[in-house]
């Protein structure tokens, strides 16, 4: 019986999608529940999985293609198996047989967006081709390398490599991928419509720092997850919410929405872009559920398993330039929010306290905010509590 593979249903914010990459072709033999076809929305990256066991009889939609919801996009006959393939040439060896799988795991299944376009438009087999990337994963720019070297196995390691040409110029044109065009749009959204100001202050997280040495291996062995120090601040701002409701407000037209619950997003990086995932009622979540919370994000989005729930809503954003060494930013607001806090890297440096110079760990905070519902003078409070809970951390174990 002939089953149709579909679009799932989208949510009103996502109006389509782009079929980003196929994990099988058509003759192919699929199980129940195996993923065949990666869709990219504006959000999140989709897997569409097989409902039924049989063969995969037809591909209705090409990568690149743009569908929407409940689209039909494959045929797939149910309980049917793969037709023979044709004999395998004499020639062939029996290890590289064997070596084929790892080969395509480490291409087909594991390339970018863009990387595909280059594989589907030169005709590249990406198991063929050596990856330079991480675990061996074949980038964009080893397939668009071996397009130039023609249909030949890419050269030993040992192989000099090709000089360039001298005086050569070379550009390459790749079009942006959903999510990135939907970053793009936002970002100029928030810089268009917005009135953002940012301020700024610095930490002396002494105090958290020699807490975490302190307790950091009781709190892992109670409750199976590292203390680290984005607890502290996601734990410090929804107590400065509570306090200063203009910040975790948002602009509605000419109404201002102000939220009695704090749900704040946190900025995680991926291959694909930067991503915010919502921590739901942080105000009523312990140290532990929120390191648990940040550790499943992280992990869903290295996998590019994030949904669109996850995703959705948020009434503050924390993000941390300080993993890759930035020193300080000025980050920009995630509309419709009104602000967004910028963690930075943390930096020994000579303090003066109580007189005497001392060396400190400090970290320079950021806020950006929207000015036209939050004055100067609340922003700079809302900095000073956040600066005042971390550098006394009992203070937001009591509310204060």
């Amino acid at each position: 019986m002939s089953i149709e593979l579909k679009v799932p249903v989208l949510p009103e914010s996502v109006s389509d999608a782009t079929i980003a990459s196929w994990h099988k072709k058509a003759g192919d033999a699929v199980k129940r529940d195996e993923n065949l076809v990666d869709l990219e929305t504006d959000k999140v990256v989709l897997e569409v999985p097989s409902p039924v066991d049989g063969v995969l009889k037809e591909i209705r939609h090409q990568v690149g293609d743009t569908v929407n919801s409940e689209q039909i996009i494959a045929i797939i006959e149910e309980g049917a198996t793969a037709a023979a393939s044709a004999p395998a040439p004499a020639a062939a060896a029996p290890a590289p047989a064997a070596a084929a799988p790892k080969a395509a795991a480490k291409g087909s299944e594991d390339l970018s967006p863009a990387g595909l376009r280059v594989a589907t438009e030169e005709k590249i087999d990406p198991s063929r081709v050596t990856g330079t990337g991480r675990d061996g994963r074949v980038t964009k720019e080893d397939l668009v390398n071996y397009s130039k070297g023609g249909s030949a196995p890419a050269a030993p390691a040992s192989a000099p490599a090709a000089k360039p040409t001298p005086g050569a110029r070379p550009e390459e044109r790749v079009p942006m991928t959903r999510m990135r065009a939907r970053i793009a749009e936002r970002l100029m959204q928030s810089k268009n419509s917005i009135a953002m100001l940012t301020s700024f202050n610095e930490v002396n997280l002494a105090e958290v720092v020699k807490m975490r040495k302190a307790l950091g291996d009781a709190f892992q062995k109670e409750h199976g997850i590292k203390l680290g120090f984005m607890s502290f601040f996601v734990k410090a701002a929804a107590e400065a919410l509570k306090r200063y409701p203009f910040v975790n407000a948002s602009v509605d037209g000419n109404d201002v929405i102000y939220h009695g619950y704090q749900d704040i997003s946190i900025a995680v990086s991926t291959d694909k872009g930067l991503v915010t995932p919502v921590l739901r009622d942080v105000q009523d979540m312990s140290f532990a559920e929120v390191e648990q919370g940040i550790a499943d994000y992280a992990t869903k989005a290295r996998a590019n398993k994030l949904s669109l729930d996850d995703l959705q809503g948020g009434t503050f954003t924390i993000t941390n330039g300080g993993t890759f060494g930035s020193l300080l930013s000025t980050p920009i607001v995630n509309p419709p929010q009104s602000a967004i806090l910028g963690m930075h890297t943390i930096k020994e440096r000579a303090i003066v306290e109580n007189g005497q110079i001392i060396a400190a760990p400090m970290m320079y905070i950021a806020l950006s905010y929207d000015h036209r519902i939050i004055d100067g003078k609340d922003a700079v409070l809302f900095l000073v509590d956040i600066k005042n809970q971390l550098e006394n951390p009992q203070r937001m174990l009591l509310g204060l």
